[in-house]
């Protein structure tokens, strides 16, 4: 049994999604011990309910304004003084921007050790995680009984979430000293529909978009499936569209229940960031292209009249 802590993390008011999946990480690593979550931000402690439904038995509270956004700084300080107050055995986060850059951050202060990226575990805490572009998966284990992993979103099944279960709340007061970062406001590029990370199907474009007005058909079709648009370094180096919506090795590493790849070849550096998606359709004019090889089911085609009749049938189905 240990005392396992979750950081979980808020966007736009609310619970990411991953950070309920930490959360029955937490329970596969407790083995029966107690589940503690901790929340920032203004507001945080009417996350507390929701925190309790997927296992946290102790919600800790820390409404401080400092940590509105992530800042290095403030959640290093933060989070450190959360886990000097919980002294928990296992610690959990999200292998999101925030999770990967304060995990090692954390790890290093306090000397423990770290498996970044998870995407199962195995009985008596052993963590599993992709290594080479997702070509082999390496098994890794803690030589003593601390235990700090990130875990990768659409990875870790959720647990059925209890209605019936509450969370003891603590408020905690924490001290931020020598700050040297604040942020004034948050500038999004990309609509936010859906954030690409954590979505369940993604629709992507590739060089053969051939413009930004190439993308509209895809958008089309993601609207239809409540999809996330992604898209390759090519069609992001040719202006295409911004670079937030980058998957591949230089950019966001994605595994939805399905992915879509409209006009991408299907190079190394796209296929180490959605070779791991569960169901992958690829639809592409050369029958000899890369992405065809990983590609669970095929279309050999013109996106352009391809996708549209895709957007057709989806609709008569979804009505």
């Amino acid at each position: 049994m240990k005392k396992v802590l979750v950081l979980a993390e808020t966007r736009d008011g609310n619970i990411r999604n991953v950070s309920f999946e930490a959360l029955s990480a937490a329970q596969a690593i407790a083995a029966g011990g107690e589940i503690t979550a901790a929340v920032f931000g203004p507001g945080a402690g009417a996350h507390a309910a929701a925190l309790a439904h997927y296992g946290a038995a102790k919600v800790v509270v820390v409404e401080n304004e400092a940590l509105a956004q992530y800042t290095p700084d403030s959640y290093t300080q933060a989070f450190s003084q959360v886990i000097g107050t919980v002294e928990p055995d296992a610690i959990v986060v999200g292998h999101t921007s925030i999770g990967r850059d304060l995990a090692p951050r954390i790890a290093a202060r306090l000397g423990y050790g770290l498996v970044s990226d998870v995407t199962s575990i195995e009985g008596d805490d052993v963590f599993v995680r992709p290594i080479y572009a997702g070509k082999a998966f390496q098994k890794r284990s803690f030589a003593d009984n601390k235990v700090f992993i990130t875990v990768r979103p659409n990875n870790i099944a959720l647990v059925a979430p209890d209605a019936s279960k509450t969370a003891e709340t603590v408020a905690l007061d924490v001290e931020l000293k020598d700050l040297r970062t604040i942020v004034k406001e948050v500038v999004r590029k990309t609509s936010g529909k859906v954030d690409l990370s954590e979505a369940k199907v993604i629709i992507s474009g590739g060089r053969g978009v051939k413009s930004k007005d190439g993308f509209k058909p895809l958008e089309e079709l993601a609207d239809v499936l409540g999809a996330a648009v992604g898209a390759s370094r090519g069609a992001c180096d040719a202006d295409y569209c911004d670079y937030s919506l980058q998957i591949g090795q230089t950019g966001k590493v994605v595994t939805p229940d399905l992915y879509i790849a409209c006009g991408i070849s299907g190079a190394i550096q796209h296929l180490a960031g959605m070779s791991n998606s569960k169901v992958i359709v690829a639809i592409n004019k050369d029958p000899e292209a890369p992405i065809f090889q990983v590609a669970d089911y095929g279309i050999v085609g013109d996106l352009f009249e391809v996708v549209p009749l895709l957007t057709a049938e989806f609709k008569k189905a979804l009505q």
